[in-house]
């Protein structure tokens, strides 16, 4: 079963279980999924829906700073819940000490030598660790790689 239908299975149990954080986030998520498909017109695969899924997460680690900034604990919760329920679709994470090795070796493949080289770097990093790594992760092993 692709992730694309277990989506759609957890949705329809959570109807059942009249669980309304999990039936809202989830029909956020297959309306981002459904939105990408209308606009590119294309069918999602995997690694796509990941893809959507770390932007949602994204999305709702801003907005847990913005609110806890003004102060609404409340509204941070219901963003920490929906977070919560997005992060079950995702892949096992790896570690930073992963990271850091996968991306030595990455740097080492490309022949990258310094700062300059950071674009280059990332942009295959991007490629091999979406899904699979947080990118802020990433993006600081790259820096520390660079620089020496």
């Amino acid at each position: 079963m692709n992730l694309k239908e277990t989506i759609t299975e957890d949705m329809k149990t959570a109807m059942r279980a009249k669980d309304s954080v999990r039936l809202g986030t989830i029909r956020l998520l297959q309306a981002a999924m459904k939105q990408k498909e209308v606009d590119e017109r294309i069918t999602l695969d995997d690694n796509q829906i990941v893809a959507i899924i770390d932007k949602l997460i994204k999305q709702r680690k801003d907005s847990i700073s913005a609110f806890e900034q003004a102060k609404r604990e409340d509204l941070a919760q219901i963003e920490r819940d929906e977070m919560a329920v997005l992060e079950i679709y995702l892949p096992k994470r790896m570690s930073q000490e992963e990271v850091n090795v996968a991306v030595k070796a990455l740097v080492d493949q490309l022949g990258a030598t310094g700062p300059a080289d950071m674009g280059r770097v990332m942009a295959a990093a991007k490629s091999e660790f979406t899904g699979k790594a947080e990118m802020s992760h990433v993006s600081l092993a790259v820096k520390a790689a660079l620089n020496p």
